[in-house]
Order: C-alpha cells, then sequence, then structure tokens
C-alpha cells in the first residue's frame, strides 16, 4: 500500500533492451523501450533535514543527512539514492526533508534497469518536492553519474535515458553519442514478453568494468575515440589488428551497432520478421563474442524459438543473468506465454517468473491520488 500520509506517489518504469546491448558506452545506438512494471516511490515531506527511504524489498530503512555534502562511500541499495541526491547538491538545489516509500513489481538484479528506475524515481520526486523541473537530459545524466560514483557501475546512457525519455507505444533509438532520442513507434500488433532467469547479476563485481574495459583498449588499438568509429565495411581489416579477447568484444560492438541501425529500420516497416532475426543474431553475438550471456539465459532462447508468433529472443540488460526479452505477435501473446512457461520449465526444472508488457512510458507522477493501492 502507499504510505498513508504520502503527498504524491511517483512511478518510474523498467526497461528492456530491444537490441543494441554493450553499445552505450562504446557511443553507439541503442532501442530501448519502458515497460509496465517498475517502481512506485510514495513522498511525504518531514520535518528535519533528513532523508528515510524504505522499500518493500527487505532490508533496513536508510536515513541520509540533507544537511551534509553527501559522497560516495554507502554500501547499502541506498547508495542509488544517495547518488541521485548529491547530484542536487551539486546543482545548488535545497532538497527539504522527506520519507519515500518504495514498492516494486520489477524483478531486482534482472537487467530491467531497476538502479535507472530508482534514480529517476527520486529525481523526480526532487523536483516536484521542489516545485521545480530539469532539462530531461540533464536530470538522466544526474542519474548516470549517481551510478558512476556511488554504486561504482560505469554505465553508459541508456537506462536512465529511457526510463527518463520513454513515450507510451514506442521505443526509443538513442544515439549515444550525439544524445539524439527518436521514438519509434511500436505497432499494435507486436508485444514484449519478458522471461526472467532466475539469475541475479551484479555488474558492480567487476566484469561489466572488464568489458568496458576490453573495448576501450580495442579503440586504443584502433587509434579510434570509440568503437562507434569503426564501420562495419572496415572491421575486416581493422579485427586483424586485435588480440583476443579484444577482437571478439569489438566484432560484438561493431556488428551490433549495425543491427540496431538495421532493426530501427525493420521496426519503421513493421518487419517484425526481420527484426526477430536481428534479435537472435544479438543474442548469438553477445553470448559468443562478447561472453555475456549465462546457460540459463541460452535454454530460454532455446526453447522459444520456434513457437508460433514468436519472431525473435534475446538476453537484455549487462548480462551475466537477468531476464531475455521475446519479440511476439500480440494477437498470440497470451498462449505464447503459456508454450514458453512450459518449454522453458522443462529445460529449467522449475517455471521461470515471466510477464508480457507494451511499451510504457517514463517516470512520472502516479494520476491516482495518494491513498490508493500501490499494486
Amino acid at each position: 500500500m502507499t504510505h498513508p500520509a504520502a503527498e504524491f506517489v511517483v512511478i518510474a518504469p523498467g526497461r528492456v533492451n530491444l537490441i543494441g546491448e554493450h553499445t552505450d558506452y562504446n557511443d553507439g545506438l541503442v532501442m530501448p523501450c519502458a515497460i509496465d512494471r517498475g517502481l512506485r516511490i510514495a513522498v511525504a515531506p518531514r520535518v528535519g533535514g533528513r532523508c528515510l527511504v524504505s522499500s518493500d524489498r527487505g532490508g533496513h530503512a536508510a536515513a541520509i543527512d540533507l544537511d551534509q555534502p553527501l559522497v560516495p562511500g554507502r554500501a547499502d541499495w541506498a547508495r542509488y539514492v544517495e547518488g541521485t541526491l548529491a547530484g542536487f547538491q551539486r546543482l545548488g538545489w535545497r532538497v527539504p526533508a522527506f520519507e519515500a516509500v518504495i514498492t516494486a513489481d520489477l524483478p531486482a538484479g534482472g537487467g530491467l534497469s531497476s538502479s535507472a528506475a530508482l534514480e529517476v524515481g527520486i529525481a523526480t520526486a526532487v523536483e516536484m518536492l521542489c516545485g521545480r523541473r530539469l532539462d530531461p537530459i540533464e536530470k538522466a545524466l544526474l542519474c548516470q553519474r549517481a551510478e558512476h560514483e556511488f554504486a561504482g557501475v560505469p554505465c553508459g546512457i541508456m537506462d536512465q535515458f529511457a526510463v527518463t525519455l520513454a513515450r507510451r507505444g514506442h521505443a526509443l533509438l538513442i544515439d549515444c553519442r550525439s544524445r539524439v532520442v527518436e521514438h519509434v513507434p511500436l505497432g499494435e500488433d507486436v508485444a514484449v514478453l519478458v522471461i526472467d532467469s532466475g539469475v541475479k547479476h551484479a555488474l558492480a563485481d567487476g566484469a561489466y568494468a572488464a568489458r568496458r574495459r576490453e573495448c576501450e583498449s580495442a579503440a586504443v588499438r584502433l587509434g579510434v575515440p570509440a568503437l562507434r568509429d569503426v564501420a562495419l565495411a572496415d572491421w575486416p581489416a581493422a579485427e586483424r589488428r586485435l588480440p583476443d579477447p579484444e577482437r571478439r568484444r569489438a566484432r560484438h560492438v561493431v556488428t551490433e551497432i549495425a543491427r540496431v541501425v538495421d532493426f530501427a529500420a525493420a521496426a519503421r516497416a513493421g518487419d517484425w520478421i526481420t527484426a526477430g532475426r536481428l534479435m537472435n543474431a544479438s543474442h548469438a553475438s553477445l553470448r559468443d563474442d562478447f561472453e555475456v550471456s549465462c546457460r540459463e539465459l541460452d535454454l530460454i532462447c532455446d526453447s522459444v524459438a520456434g513457437l508460433a508468433g514468436v519472431w525473435g529472443c534475446r538476453m537484455t540488460g549487462g548480462g551475466f543473468g537477468g531476464c531475455a526479452v521475446v519479440l511476439v505477435e500480440a494477437s498470440r501473446a497470451a498462449a505464447i506465454a503459456a508454450a514458453a512457461a512450459t518449454r522453458c520449465g522443462e529445460v529449467l526444472g522449475r517455471e521461470p517468473a515471466m510477464f508480457l508488457t507494451r511499451a510504457a512510458a517514463g517516470a512520472g507522477p502516479l494520476v491516482e491520488p495518494p491513498g490508493t493501492a500501490a499494486g
């Protein structure tokens, strides 16, 4: 339930990335969409100089002293909140004391951007408390910086941009270098099935950062600012200059950026067969060249392949666990979900959690009045 004294409620969605994985920090292209699951943050002003945050995910409630400069060092989940508040301190905003009660229907550690949802949700709450608004891109970048500095995850801009800028019924084609966003309509004939592998990832454990370092090293060897600057036509010559594993990491990035361009064109044309094939190729590249998939995700993708009405399937998120995203024909979505549950249950030894979604809007105030159920 919503906090009984809540003055307002913010909803912040999770996101799935339809295609374009590990390309954002290489200045490339990505194509995520927000989903209709996420976080609800019930906010109530309070007396004093502290922010109090609690979550239905368990663990202790956290207190953050707003009268002191906030610096990295906290080890618990509230570091995402603290990092976001620190960004507003840097801007000279005076954030009033408040209490926030967070409820979620988004799998934590599932690669659906629960951390960005928390950061952007808190930033939206601060805007409402202060009666001021940041430019949306500035807001997304503030939240990205919070994740870098306070959580130790050197993420690109995709997650925070998606949670901030998403539009209902659309995917976002994001150019991570220019920060230009195009809203690409997803037709009524398309739905997305999200299947949780049940394997939790922790991107701060070093594997994500290692992939980023490998990509940066490959760019240096090739004499380009970022792997975005290696054209697909130039790759055969470029790859001979790279040792493994940098060669395979770079090959994924170069080919993935090209797949995003082709996927966006297919989506605009309503050609979901081609879009699905590109998703399948993306998963194979993430599995074999970037090595961020896992056995469970591979089994899920293999299990749903060939189901009538399934166009494509791939892992989504940073990898090492999390969820698979399946592009499906909307009219068959319920039947596909039932069949997928059976097939995946057989190969995994347990029926995975899954849900159907459409492209949702970005973070903002909930239209329901305070005191209603959080769902």
